[in-house]
């Protein structure tokens, strides 16, 4: 399907969510959901507010993303995949892809910024793609048409489309059928691809929950798209979570975003810090600063609008290296430390 065109494309059905559930089988993982008990959340919020964790970061390569990647390339079908596929990403995308053709029995070339983690590249190559490096993610995305173009590969978007919507949407439903009664779901947004199928999933199977979208302050594309209701790019990317760190907000995602998210907020890297220590701390979870950006969203902006509620984190990645882990949570205690002192 042509980009200019996902823009008019329907809204998914709670039907089709159930049908790719079903036809991503086994190639996906349904991952577990933990209730948070004691520690920080609980001096903070108290006993009366529950919060439930989604835990993707057990996802095969570390992330959401084989949802997508492999939704888009079981509907390509075996023809269209029969010259290899291409994508562009920072890391997380590109391990999915590369993690989805090797499933399916093809193979990637993924397109990456020399600025990637060295530990996503590696992971890259153990799942057997071949990957080129360039300058920065805007130069990335024309590397990769062009290859899509002479090679006649297959171009898995990183992270819009209605496909793309409908794997992440699954995550929606199994989240919305193993927790019942939520009053909130927060999700990350990057190019707005997982949170625009979480949504219309939570909104399609319990409308009156309340459905939260949060942007680290340094890639807000998905702000600028509400502001000026349509999607809007940014010039750099600047912050930790290069995870969420897209160049611009996906026609189809802002689409559904703007449909079924009830509000948008931000969070800086320190926040984002101090999320991965507390994560770290109470729920032994070693996450990336994307996969800890829902609890940064509950533990700051949304702190008082759901003290007291059911609310659900999607915790949606892992892929970081030791040594910036270390780092991080490192200046997340020290955060923590001189907000208790």
């Amino acid at each position: 399907m042509n980009v200019s065109s996902w823009q008019d494309s329907p809204v998914p059905t709670l039907a089709e969510i159930r049908e790719t559930r079903e036809r991503l089988g086994a190639l996906v993982r349904e991952t577990p959901t933990w209730e948070w008990r004691g520690g920080r959340a609980e001096r903070v919020f108290g006993k009366e507010t529950q919060i439930l964790l989604k835990l993707e970061l057990f996802q095969y390569a570390g992330s959401f993303k084989p949802r997508g990647a492999l939704t888009n390339m079981i509907h390509a079908g075996e023809h269209a995949l029969r010259n290899g596929v291409t994508t562009v990403s920072a890391g997380n995308h590109a391990m999915a892809t590369s993690y989805a053709a090797a499933a399916l029995g093809t193979y990637a070339k993924v397109v990456m910024p020399e600025s990637a983690n060295p530990t996503r590249i590696a992971r890259c190559r153990e799942f057997g793609a071949e990957v080129v490096l360039v300058k920065d993610v805007h130069l990335a995305f024309e590397t990769s048409k062009r290859i899509e173009a002479e090679e006649k590969r297959f171009f898995v978007h990183p992270f819009d489309g209605p496909h793309t919507a409908l794997g992440t949407a699954t995550l929606g439903l199994e989240l919305c059928t193993q927790i019942e009664g939520l009053d909130a779901v927060v999700i990350p947004i990057g190019g707005g691809g997982l949170c625009a199928g979480v949504s219309a999933a939570v909104k399609l199977m319990n409308p009156q929950c309340k459905v939260f979208g949060v942007e680290p302050v340094g890639a807000d594309s998905m702000h600028r798209s509400f502001s000026s209701g349509a999607p809007e790019s940014i010039e750099k990317v600047e912050t930790i979570a290069d995870s969420l760190g897209a160049p611009y907000a996906g026609t189809y995602s802002y689409k559904l975003c703007a449909e079924y998210v009830d509000d948008l907020v931000l969070v800086d890297d320190p926040a984002l810090c101090r999320a991965m220590a507390i994560l770290f701390a109470d729920m032994k979870l070693a996450v990336e600063p994307a996969g800890a950006a829902a609890t940064a969203a509950l533990f700051g902006p949304l702190r008082e609008r759901l003290r007291g509620k059911r609310v659900a984190l999607i915790i949606c990645g892992t892929n970081i290296d030791p040594e910036s882990f270390t780092r991080y949570v490192t200046q997340g205690f020290e955060g923590l430390a001189s907000q208790d002192g």
